[in-house]
């Protein structure tokens, strides 16, 4: 009878995280197609692992670094000539006011500090769950975060 309470269990962490772990994907990785297919991979293998991802003190943060991995993965398999996708097909990454000026400045940002900025402001982990998610130092969130926040500053003020 434990299996139906862990089913419970995810399908409730699905519904509260999936949308806000991929609205986080598409900011780092700028495509809705590849963001959307590496939440289905990470949350089929938070699924299958779910009595351990359960137990983590930040599962979406988990999640999110598990669909990261997947996309730049097959993204490396990806002959690097193709043609960007028209970026009209992406309505995720419009601004709601049409403004494209925030979200322009972030794609000029590397995909490093794009990822620390996504995990800390869209995803509102800490620094300690960001330092845990992407796998990196708590010294490196907080400069990739400096850094990157501060070159959104510099680009969208030099836009005036």
């Amino acid at each position: 009878m434990a299996a139906p309470v862990e089913e419970d269990g995810f399908e409730a962490f699905y519904r509260a995280n999936a949308d806000r772990v991929y609205r986080a994907l598409v900011v780092t990785l700028r495509r809705d197609d590849l963001a959307a297919e590496a939440v289905a991979e990470a949350m089929s293998r938070a699924y299958a692992r779910w009595s351990t991802v359960s137990r983590l003190e930040n599962p979406a943060g988990w999640v999110f670094r598990v669909a990261l991995n997947w996309a730049t993965s097959w993204w490396r398999k990806v002959r690097r000539e193709s043609p960007p996708a028209d970026e009209a097909a992406h309505p995720h990454l419009r601004a709601p006011d049409g403004s494209m000026a925030a979200r322009d400045a972030l794609a000029k940002l590397p995909e490093p500090q794009r990822a620390v900025i996504t995990c800390r402001v869209l995803l509102d982990l800490s620094t300690a769950e960001t330092a845990t998610a992407l796998r990196i130092s708590e010294g490196t969130v907080k400069s990739r975060l400096s850094r990157g926040l501060a070159a959104l500053r510099h680009e969208l003020n030099s836009e005036d």
